[in-house]
């Protein structure tokens, strides 16, 4: 899995913490609880002074962005106070502090959380339920990419407000191209161009690989493998979340085309972690790998002469990315002015006009559509070529990838089996097979 951006914490990772809730804790929390779209009976009083917490989960240069942005907030709403924190050392330890205050009833009104737990977080009863709310047009909620709107509505009630959006994309190193007299990738390009480039780029005297794959096991391997999954007709799992699906003819067919690569061609470099491989295409040893906006300022740093374009598909057509979106969550208090000041913040944040203020200072891709006139990404996407490409692929980022309970220990499972598999250990569908059943167990227990 992809390293985390300037926006998370240093050294988190765009995967499933951890840590999760467990079913007892869910159990806990949802009798004390239920998500409701208001936090009391009686109507709000804009004009009340009110405190509203805020855990962002963020390192110091975000955090303290978000905080300047929090009193231009209170400024403009003086009877507004923002006591805005990280919350945790980490993101990832956001959720172990979530569970234990929802028990103790010190839980935020507003916290950053990683899109995996979206479901989790709905399950247990704290949250606020905004789905008629964005409905408003002027919450213009469709702006947002849509895998970052299924993110935020788990079990069809927004929870609420995309904080970060990203997805995958081809980068690939224009001298290797060039030096191998090979033409660079399109945005039409099919994985059997894919695996012809990385074939007659790969030069073992040199070190050079056409392409990489992390075999490290993690979400990192998983993720990755998705999109290949989605655009050949594959689905994670089933509708209810309940079982898994991806041990299929299309998962089968998706990670025999990986095998293929890795094995037969061996164009692929097998990174042992998430990081290495990101590293030797910054370096001018591998010529394409997948990855998303994290990466840019890397290859820039490194004055590597490289472009950006979207997945290859299958089919000439459907070339679906995945994106990892985070939330902002809010939490119902059962008050109604702490619900309403809330809303009002957590849509001003992520509204046009403010959130380049975070997102694009942090090196993020903006959150909305209607942001790709504003000056701010203009400037953004000079800085680092690409960004417009990756902002124009969130389009192809149309399947949220699983928030259920369970999902680490699925993506354990498959990741655990794609890493075998490339690595000459055993053959797909035996693999996907074994790996569906551990998947389910894990969904059984919510692990």
């Amino acid at each position: 899995m992809h390293p985390r951006n300037g926006a998370r914490t240093a050294g988190a990772v765009l995967r499933p913490a951890a840590a999760a809730l467990t079913v007892a804790a869910l159990a806990l929390t949802s009798a004390c609880s239920s998500s409701s779209s208001s936090s009391s009976k009686a109507p709000a009083d804009p004009a009340k002074a009110v405190t509203i917490t805020v855990w962002t989960g963020q390192d110091v240069a975000p955090e303290k962005l978000l905080e300047g942005l929090a009193k231009q907030f209170h400024d403009a709403h003086p009877n507004v106070t923002i006591d805005i924190s990280p919350g945790a050392p980490t993101t990832d330890q956001l959720l172990p502090k979530l569970t234990a205050a929802f028990t103790s009833g010190t839980y935020p009104d507003i916290s950053y959380n990683f899109g995996s737990w979206a479901t989790q977080m709905q399950l247990s009863g704290r949250t606020l339920d905004l789905t008629d709310k964005v409905k408003d047009p002027a919450v213009k909620w469709d702006e947002f990419p849509p895998a970052a709107r299924q993110t935020a509505t788990p079990n069809g009630h927004v929870i609420g407000f995309p904080a970060v959006v990203d997805n995958l994309a081809l980068m690939y190193n224009k001298k290797l191209f060039a030096a191998a007299g090979v033409a660079p990738p399109t945005n039409t390009w099919t994985w059997d161009d894919f695996r012809a480039a990385a074939k007659k780029l790969t030069d073992p005297a040199k070190n050079v690989y056409g392409t990489a794959y992390s075999v490290s096991g993690t979400e990192d391997t998983t993720w990755h493998f998705w999109p290949l999954l989605w655009q050949k007709g594959g689905t994670v799992v089933n509708s209810d979340g309940t079982k898994s699906e991806f041990d299929s003819p299309a998962g089968v067919a998706a990670l025999t085309f990986l095998r293929q690569m890795a094995v037969d061609d061996k164009s692929v470099y097998l990174s042992q972690d998430d990081q290495k491989y990101a590293d030797l295409f910054k370096s001018g040893l591998i010529g394409m790998i997948m990855s998303g906006p994290w990466q840019l300022s890397d290859n820039v740093a490194a004055n590597l002469d490289y472009g950006v374009t979207y997945l290859p598909s299958f089919d000439g057509t459907n070339h679906q990315t995945i994106s990892g979106p985070d939330i902002w969550t809010l939490y119902d208090h059962h008050d109604a002015d702490r619900a309403y000041w809330s809303y009002q913040f957590a849509q001003w944040l992520t509204s046009a006009q403010v959130d380049p203020k975070f997102n694009l200072a942090t090196g993020n891709l903006p959150l909305r559509s209607s942001e790709s006139d504003s000056q701010e990404f203009q400037d953004y996407a000079k800085q680092y070529p690409g960004a417009q490409t990756l902002f124009d692929n969130l389009k192809n980022a149309t399947t949220a990838r699983p928030t259920v309970p369970g999902y680490v220990g699925l993506s354990q499972a498959v990741g655990q089996a794609i890493a075998k598999v490339l690595q000459g250990q055993g053959d797909p569908q035996s693999a996907l097979k074994d790996a569906a059943k551990a998947a389910d167990v894990a969904l059984a227990q919510a692990d």
